[in-house]
């Protein structure tokens, strides 16, 4: 199930798997450890997450079930409402380093410097999961305004802004650092090259800030372009855009990219423009991924609090990264029916969340709206089970 690690994929045979959009995940690899797994059966670690998190990962686990997919989960409901869930949130920590495989929702991290630090991001580092892939693709049944939109972003996970080192020198003054090291720049570098040969894409673009942080993001670019050498052989286009620009190039012309590599930062916003353009964040799977272990969200951060208990979420980027995980696990034809059946009801456009263009039910003004009555506003619940029904 494991397959070889980054350095050792034979490139020109993965030309024929271009079909990796959010149908086909086609990340490389790398772990080393196996995942745990008794009698077929492979335990995995749930961490629902906070807002809609239940919501959508109870939709994954009525999904799984009508497939009967070899999937035990070891659930913790962990959240970072407050400070109070640092005991679970240990306890969740260990699970993952026990199954080295899990599927989380987003855990709310407070904005007020006395709130705890984000479990997100410590998850990321203590773990190493270094890459995250969030693949951004058009979808037929859900119009925007660009088509024909599909690029994946990989973005470094563990340092950048990212890395929490702040501090008040001076009342009022804040000194915050940002950490970049020419090892982690070379190994997610590789990793975009790598995930480009295994999926037959043809360019990998490097987004920075080199030309005002001349030493931090150019020390990031330099170390793309070195690397992008030693692919030279493979036939894979390179370039490099600062991130402003990437910005800009995203919403008018956003076909121009295939995939692209950044740091932390900077990858989460992208992540959002992405998201925007081929239909908001109810519809981008995505996947954090390490030498060890391997962690499996949607692909654009979001808790939608405001939603919450409604049962309005939209489950298509939490069932489809969960398909990455079954690809993970080599279920690829549990993967694939699951996916296959998903993108079957996203396509038909008749059972629509609100975030696709679903009539609100609130906004109505009426309380309840019969089934037969409603004019494309599906819930959750009605979403699973037109995929269930596919899968049928």
């Amino acid at each position: 199930m494991l397959r070889s690690s980054l350095n050792t994929l034979a490139r020109p045979a993965f030309t024929s798997l271009r079909a990796a959009s959010t149908l086909t995940a086609g990340f490389p690899k790398v772990a080393e450890r196996l995942p745990t797994k008794y009698g077929g059966v492979y335990t995995v670690t749930l961490i629902p997450g906070d807002g809609i998190g239940q919501e959508i990962t109870e939709s994954v686990k009525e999904i799984f079930e009508s497939v009967n997919a070899p999937i035990e989960w070891d659930q913790y409901d962990v959240s970072g409402m407050s400070s109070s869930g640092e005991a679970l949130f240990k306890q969740a920590m260990e699970s993952l380093k026990r199954n080295k495989v899990g599927l989380k929702g987003i855990l709310f991290t407070p904005i007020s410097k006395s709130g705890h630090i984000s479990w997100n991001v410590a998850m990321r580092q203590q773990l190493d999961i270094y890459a995250s892939v969030v693949l951004c693709k058009s979808l037929p049944g859900v119009p925007t305004r660009h088509s024909d939109v599909d690029f994946a972003l990989i973005r470094e996970n563990t340092e950048g802004e990212y890395s929490g080192l702040e501090h008040q020198s001076y009342p009022g003054v804040v000194e915050s650092l940002k950490v970049s090291t020419r090892a982690k720049a070379d190994r997610i570098s590789r990793f975009a090259f790598d995930f480009a040969l295994r999926n037959g894409r043809k360019k990998v673009t490097c987004v920075h800030k080199a030309n005002i942080m001349k030493l931090g993001d150019g020390l990031f670019l330099n170390t793309f372009r070195r690397v992008a050498e030693d692919y030279s052989a493979s036939g894979i286009e390179y370039n490099d855009m600062i991130v402003d620009n990437t910005s800009m190039q995203l919403v008018a012309k956003p076909t121009q990219f295939d995939v692209m590599v950044m740091p932390n930062l900077y990858g989460a916003i992208v992540s959002n423009i992405g998201a925007a353009l081929v239909g908001g964040p109810g519809v981008v799977p995505g996947c954090n991924v390490g030498r060890d272990y391997a962690l499996f969200e949607p692909g654009c951060r979001h808790v939608a609090k405001d939603i919450m208990g409604q049962d309005r979420a939209n489950p298509a980027a939490m069932i489809l990264s969960a398909t990455m995980m079954l690809r993970h696990l080599g279920l690829d034809h549990i993967a694939n029916k699951i996916a296959s059946a998903t993108f079957q009801v996203l396509n038909a456009g008749t059972v629509k969340t609100a975030d696709m263009g679903g009539k609100s039910l609130v906004s109505s003004g009426e309380s309840f709206i019969p089934l037969s009555r409603r004019t494309g506003s599906s819930t959750t619940s009605e979403f699973t089970a037109a995929v269930i029904k596919n899968l049928e």
